[in-house]
């Protein structure tokens, strides 16, 4: 015997496993567009990493390679140039040098010609003789070289003739 009351709560029952069943239904549903948007967002990804791969990554690698180029590039200026500046430097340093030792030179002359007005006339005179004498000196040693080179000559010769003679007298 089925009273109204077990109708009814049988009708609850269905009615609540339908509702149920409608919620169930509805949250994998629900499961089932996130996921669709999930597989959609990652699809999206795949595709872009595709396309990175077959095109965006040659036009890296050929960016990489230019960049690699600049770099070599650079590095042969900054040697070229480095070269450049050393050998400037190097002709600044010896046009500076002989420059200086120019200036030395001059404010050696400018301060003995100094000397020279303030010394009395008797170191005047020993000056002048001195610078005579010098200059009479460089006279005397070639003629003293000359005189040495004609006496090497004549012992050669006179070497030469006592060979003759003992080569004639031995005969």
């Amino acid at each position: 015997i089925v009273t109204r009351d077990d109708v009814e709560e049988s009708l609850k029952e269905i009615w609540q496993y339908a509702k149920d069943k409608e919620q169930l239904l509805k949250d994998l549903q629900f499961q089932i567009e996130e996921t669709e948007q999930k597989l959609a967002e990652k699809r999206r990804e795949r595709d872009c990493l595709m396309e990175y791969k077959n095109v965006g990554s040659k036009i890296e690698a050929s960016t990489v390679l230019n960049l690699e180029k600049d770099i070599r590039e650079v590095g042969k200026d900054d040697h070229r140039i480095t070269e450049h500046y050393s050998d400037v430097l190097k002709a600044k340093e010896e046009e500076y040098d002989r420059l200086f030792e120019k200036y030395t030179e001059l404010c050696n002359e400018e301060a003995l010609k100094m000397a020279v007005k303030h010394l009395d006339k008797n170191s005047l005179r020993e000056i002048e003789e001195n610078e005579w004498l010098k200059k009479e000196i460089k006279k005397y040693e070639k003629e003293v070289h000359e005189l040495e080179a004609s006496v090497q000559l004549l012992q050669e010769e006179n070497i030469s003739l006592v060979t003759k003679m003992m080569d004639a007298k031995l005969q």
